[in-house]
């Protein structure tokens, strides 16, 4: 492993990725959410699919960390819990149809759907309407479903809560809670699957340390009565993630 770890850190890309990982931290601890749109399609540039997806996971577990404590105090961690229970439930579903799904053909599919959501939010449609247990799990079940077919959890709970009326340090609190805990649901499936790669697993941690500073500081930007701000970088968010998602740019 040691041998291993050493040559990982002698690839040629690696300081592209942890500039990437720095950069992902300002987003995610401004956002609550955006790390993994920044960082997948540089990490899969020098890295595996599955080891490009480790190491996001790794360097983005401890990253979030120092702002847990703020977000479970505005957030409203019974919520989370009832979007995991969906998610939980639709991620296995997830993976067992990406197995027979065309992959290009669900590119667009996901790409599409992301651009059409980002229009109606960007729009000023707002759901009016309560949050109920019903609509929380069916959108973490989406949520989990995108997650085992796409690696993309977060557009369907994201574009939920940037429709609703909710403050935006609540949605902010919400997104951390959950993104976070979709990491911790996803180590398993990758251990369990003999999938894991113990020498990435230790380089992301390793970018972990930039990915916490990172984290810090975007969190002291945050400000609760910027709303505009905070849509504005969410949209912008999304909007790359549905770009980035096209087939065009896999060859």
């Amino acid at each position: 492993m040691p041998d291993a770890l050493v040559q990982a850190l002698q690839n040629e890309g690696l300081i592209w990725l942890f500039a990437t990982v720095f950069i992902a931290g300002l987003v995610r601890g401004f956002a609550g959410f955006g790390s993994a749109m920044i960082i997948m399609p540089v990490a899969s540039s020098v890295l595996s699919p599955i080891e490009a997806l480790i190491f996001l996971i790794f360097a983005e577990l401890l990253g979030p960390l120092p702002n847990l404590p703020a977000a479970w105090r505005d957030g409203a961690p019974r919520d989370v819990a009832v979007l995991l229970v969906g998610a939980a439930v639709m991620m296995p579903l997830g993976v067992w149809c990406l197995s027979l799904m065309d992959p290009a053909a669900f590119g667009w599919v996901i790409s599409g759907a992301v651009a059409t959501l980002l229009l109606l939010t960007a729009s000023g449609w707002r759901y009016r309407g309560p949050l109920t247990t019903q609509i929380k799990v069916a959108t973490g079940g989406l949520g989990g479903f995108m997650t085992g077919f796409a690696g993309m959890p977060g557009p369907p709970v994201i574009m939920l809560y940037m429709a609703s009326m909710l403050p935006v340090a609540v949605m902010r609190a919400n997104f951390l809670l959950y993104l976070l805990a979709i990491d911790l649901m996803l180590l398993p499936v990758l251990w369990l699957g003999g999938l894991m790669v113990w020498p990435v697993a230790l380089l992301g941690l390793l970018a972990a340390i930039p990915n916490i500073i990172a984290n810090v500081i975007g969190a002291r930007l945050f400000d609760p009565q910027a709303e505009q701000v905070f849509r504005l970088v969410a949209y912008i968010v999304i909007a790359a993630s549905a770009i980035v998602g096209l087939p065009v740019w896999k060859g």
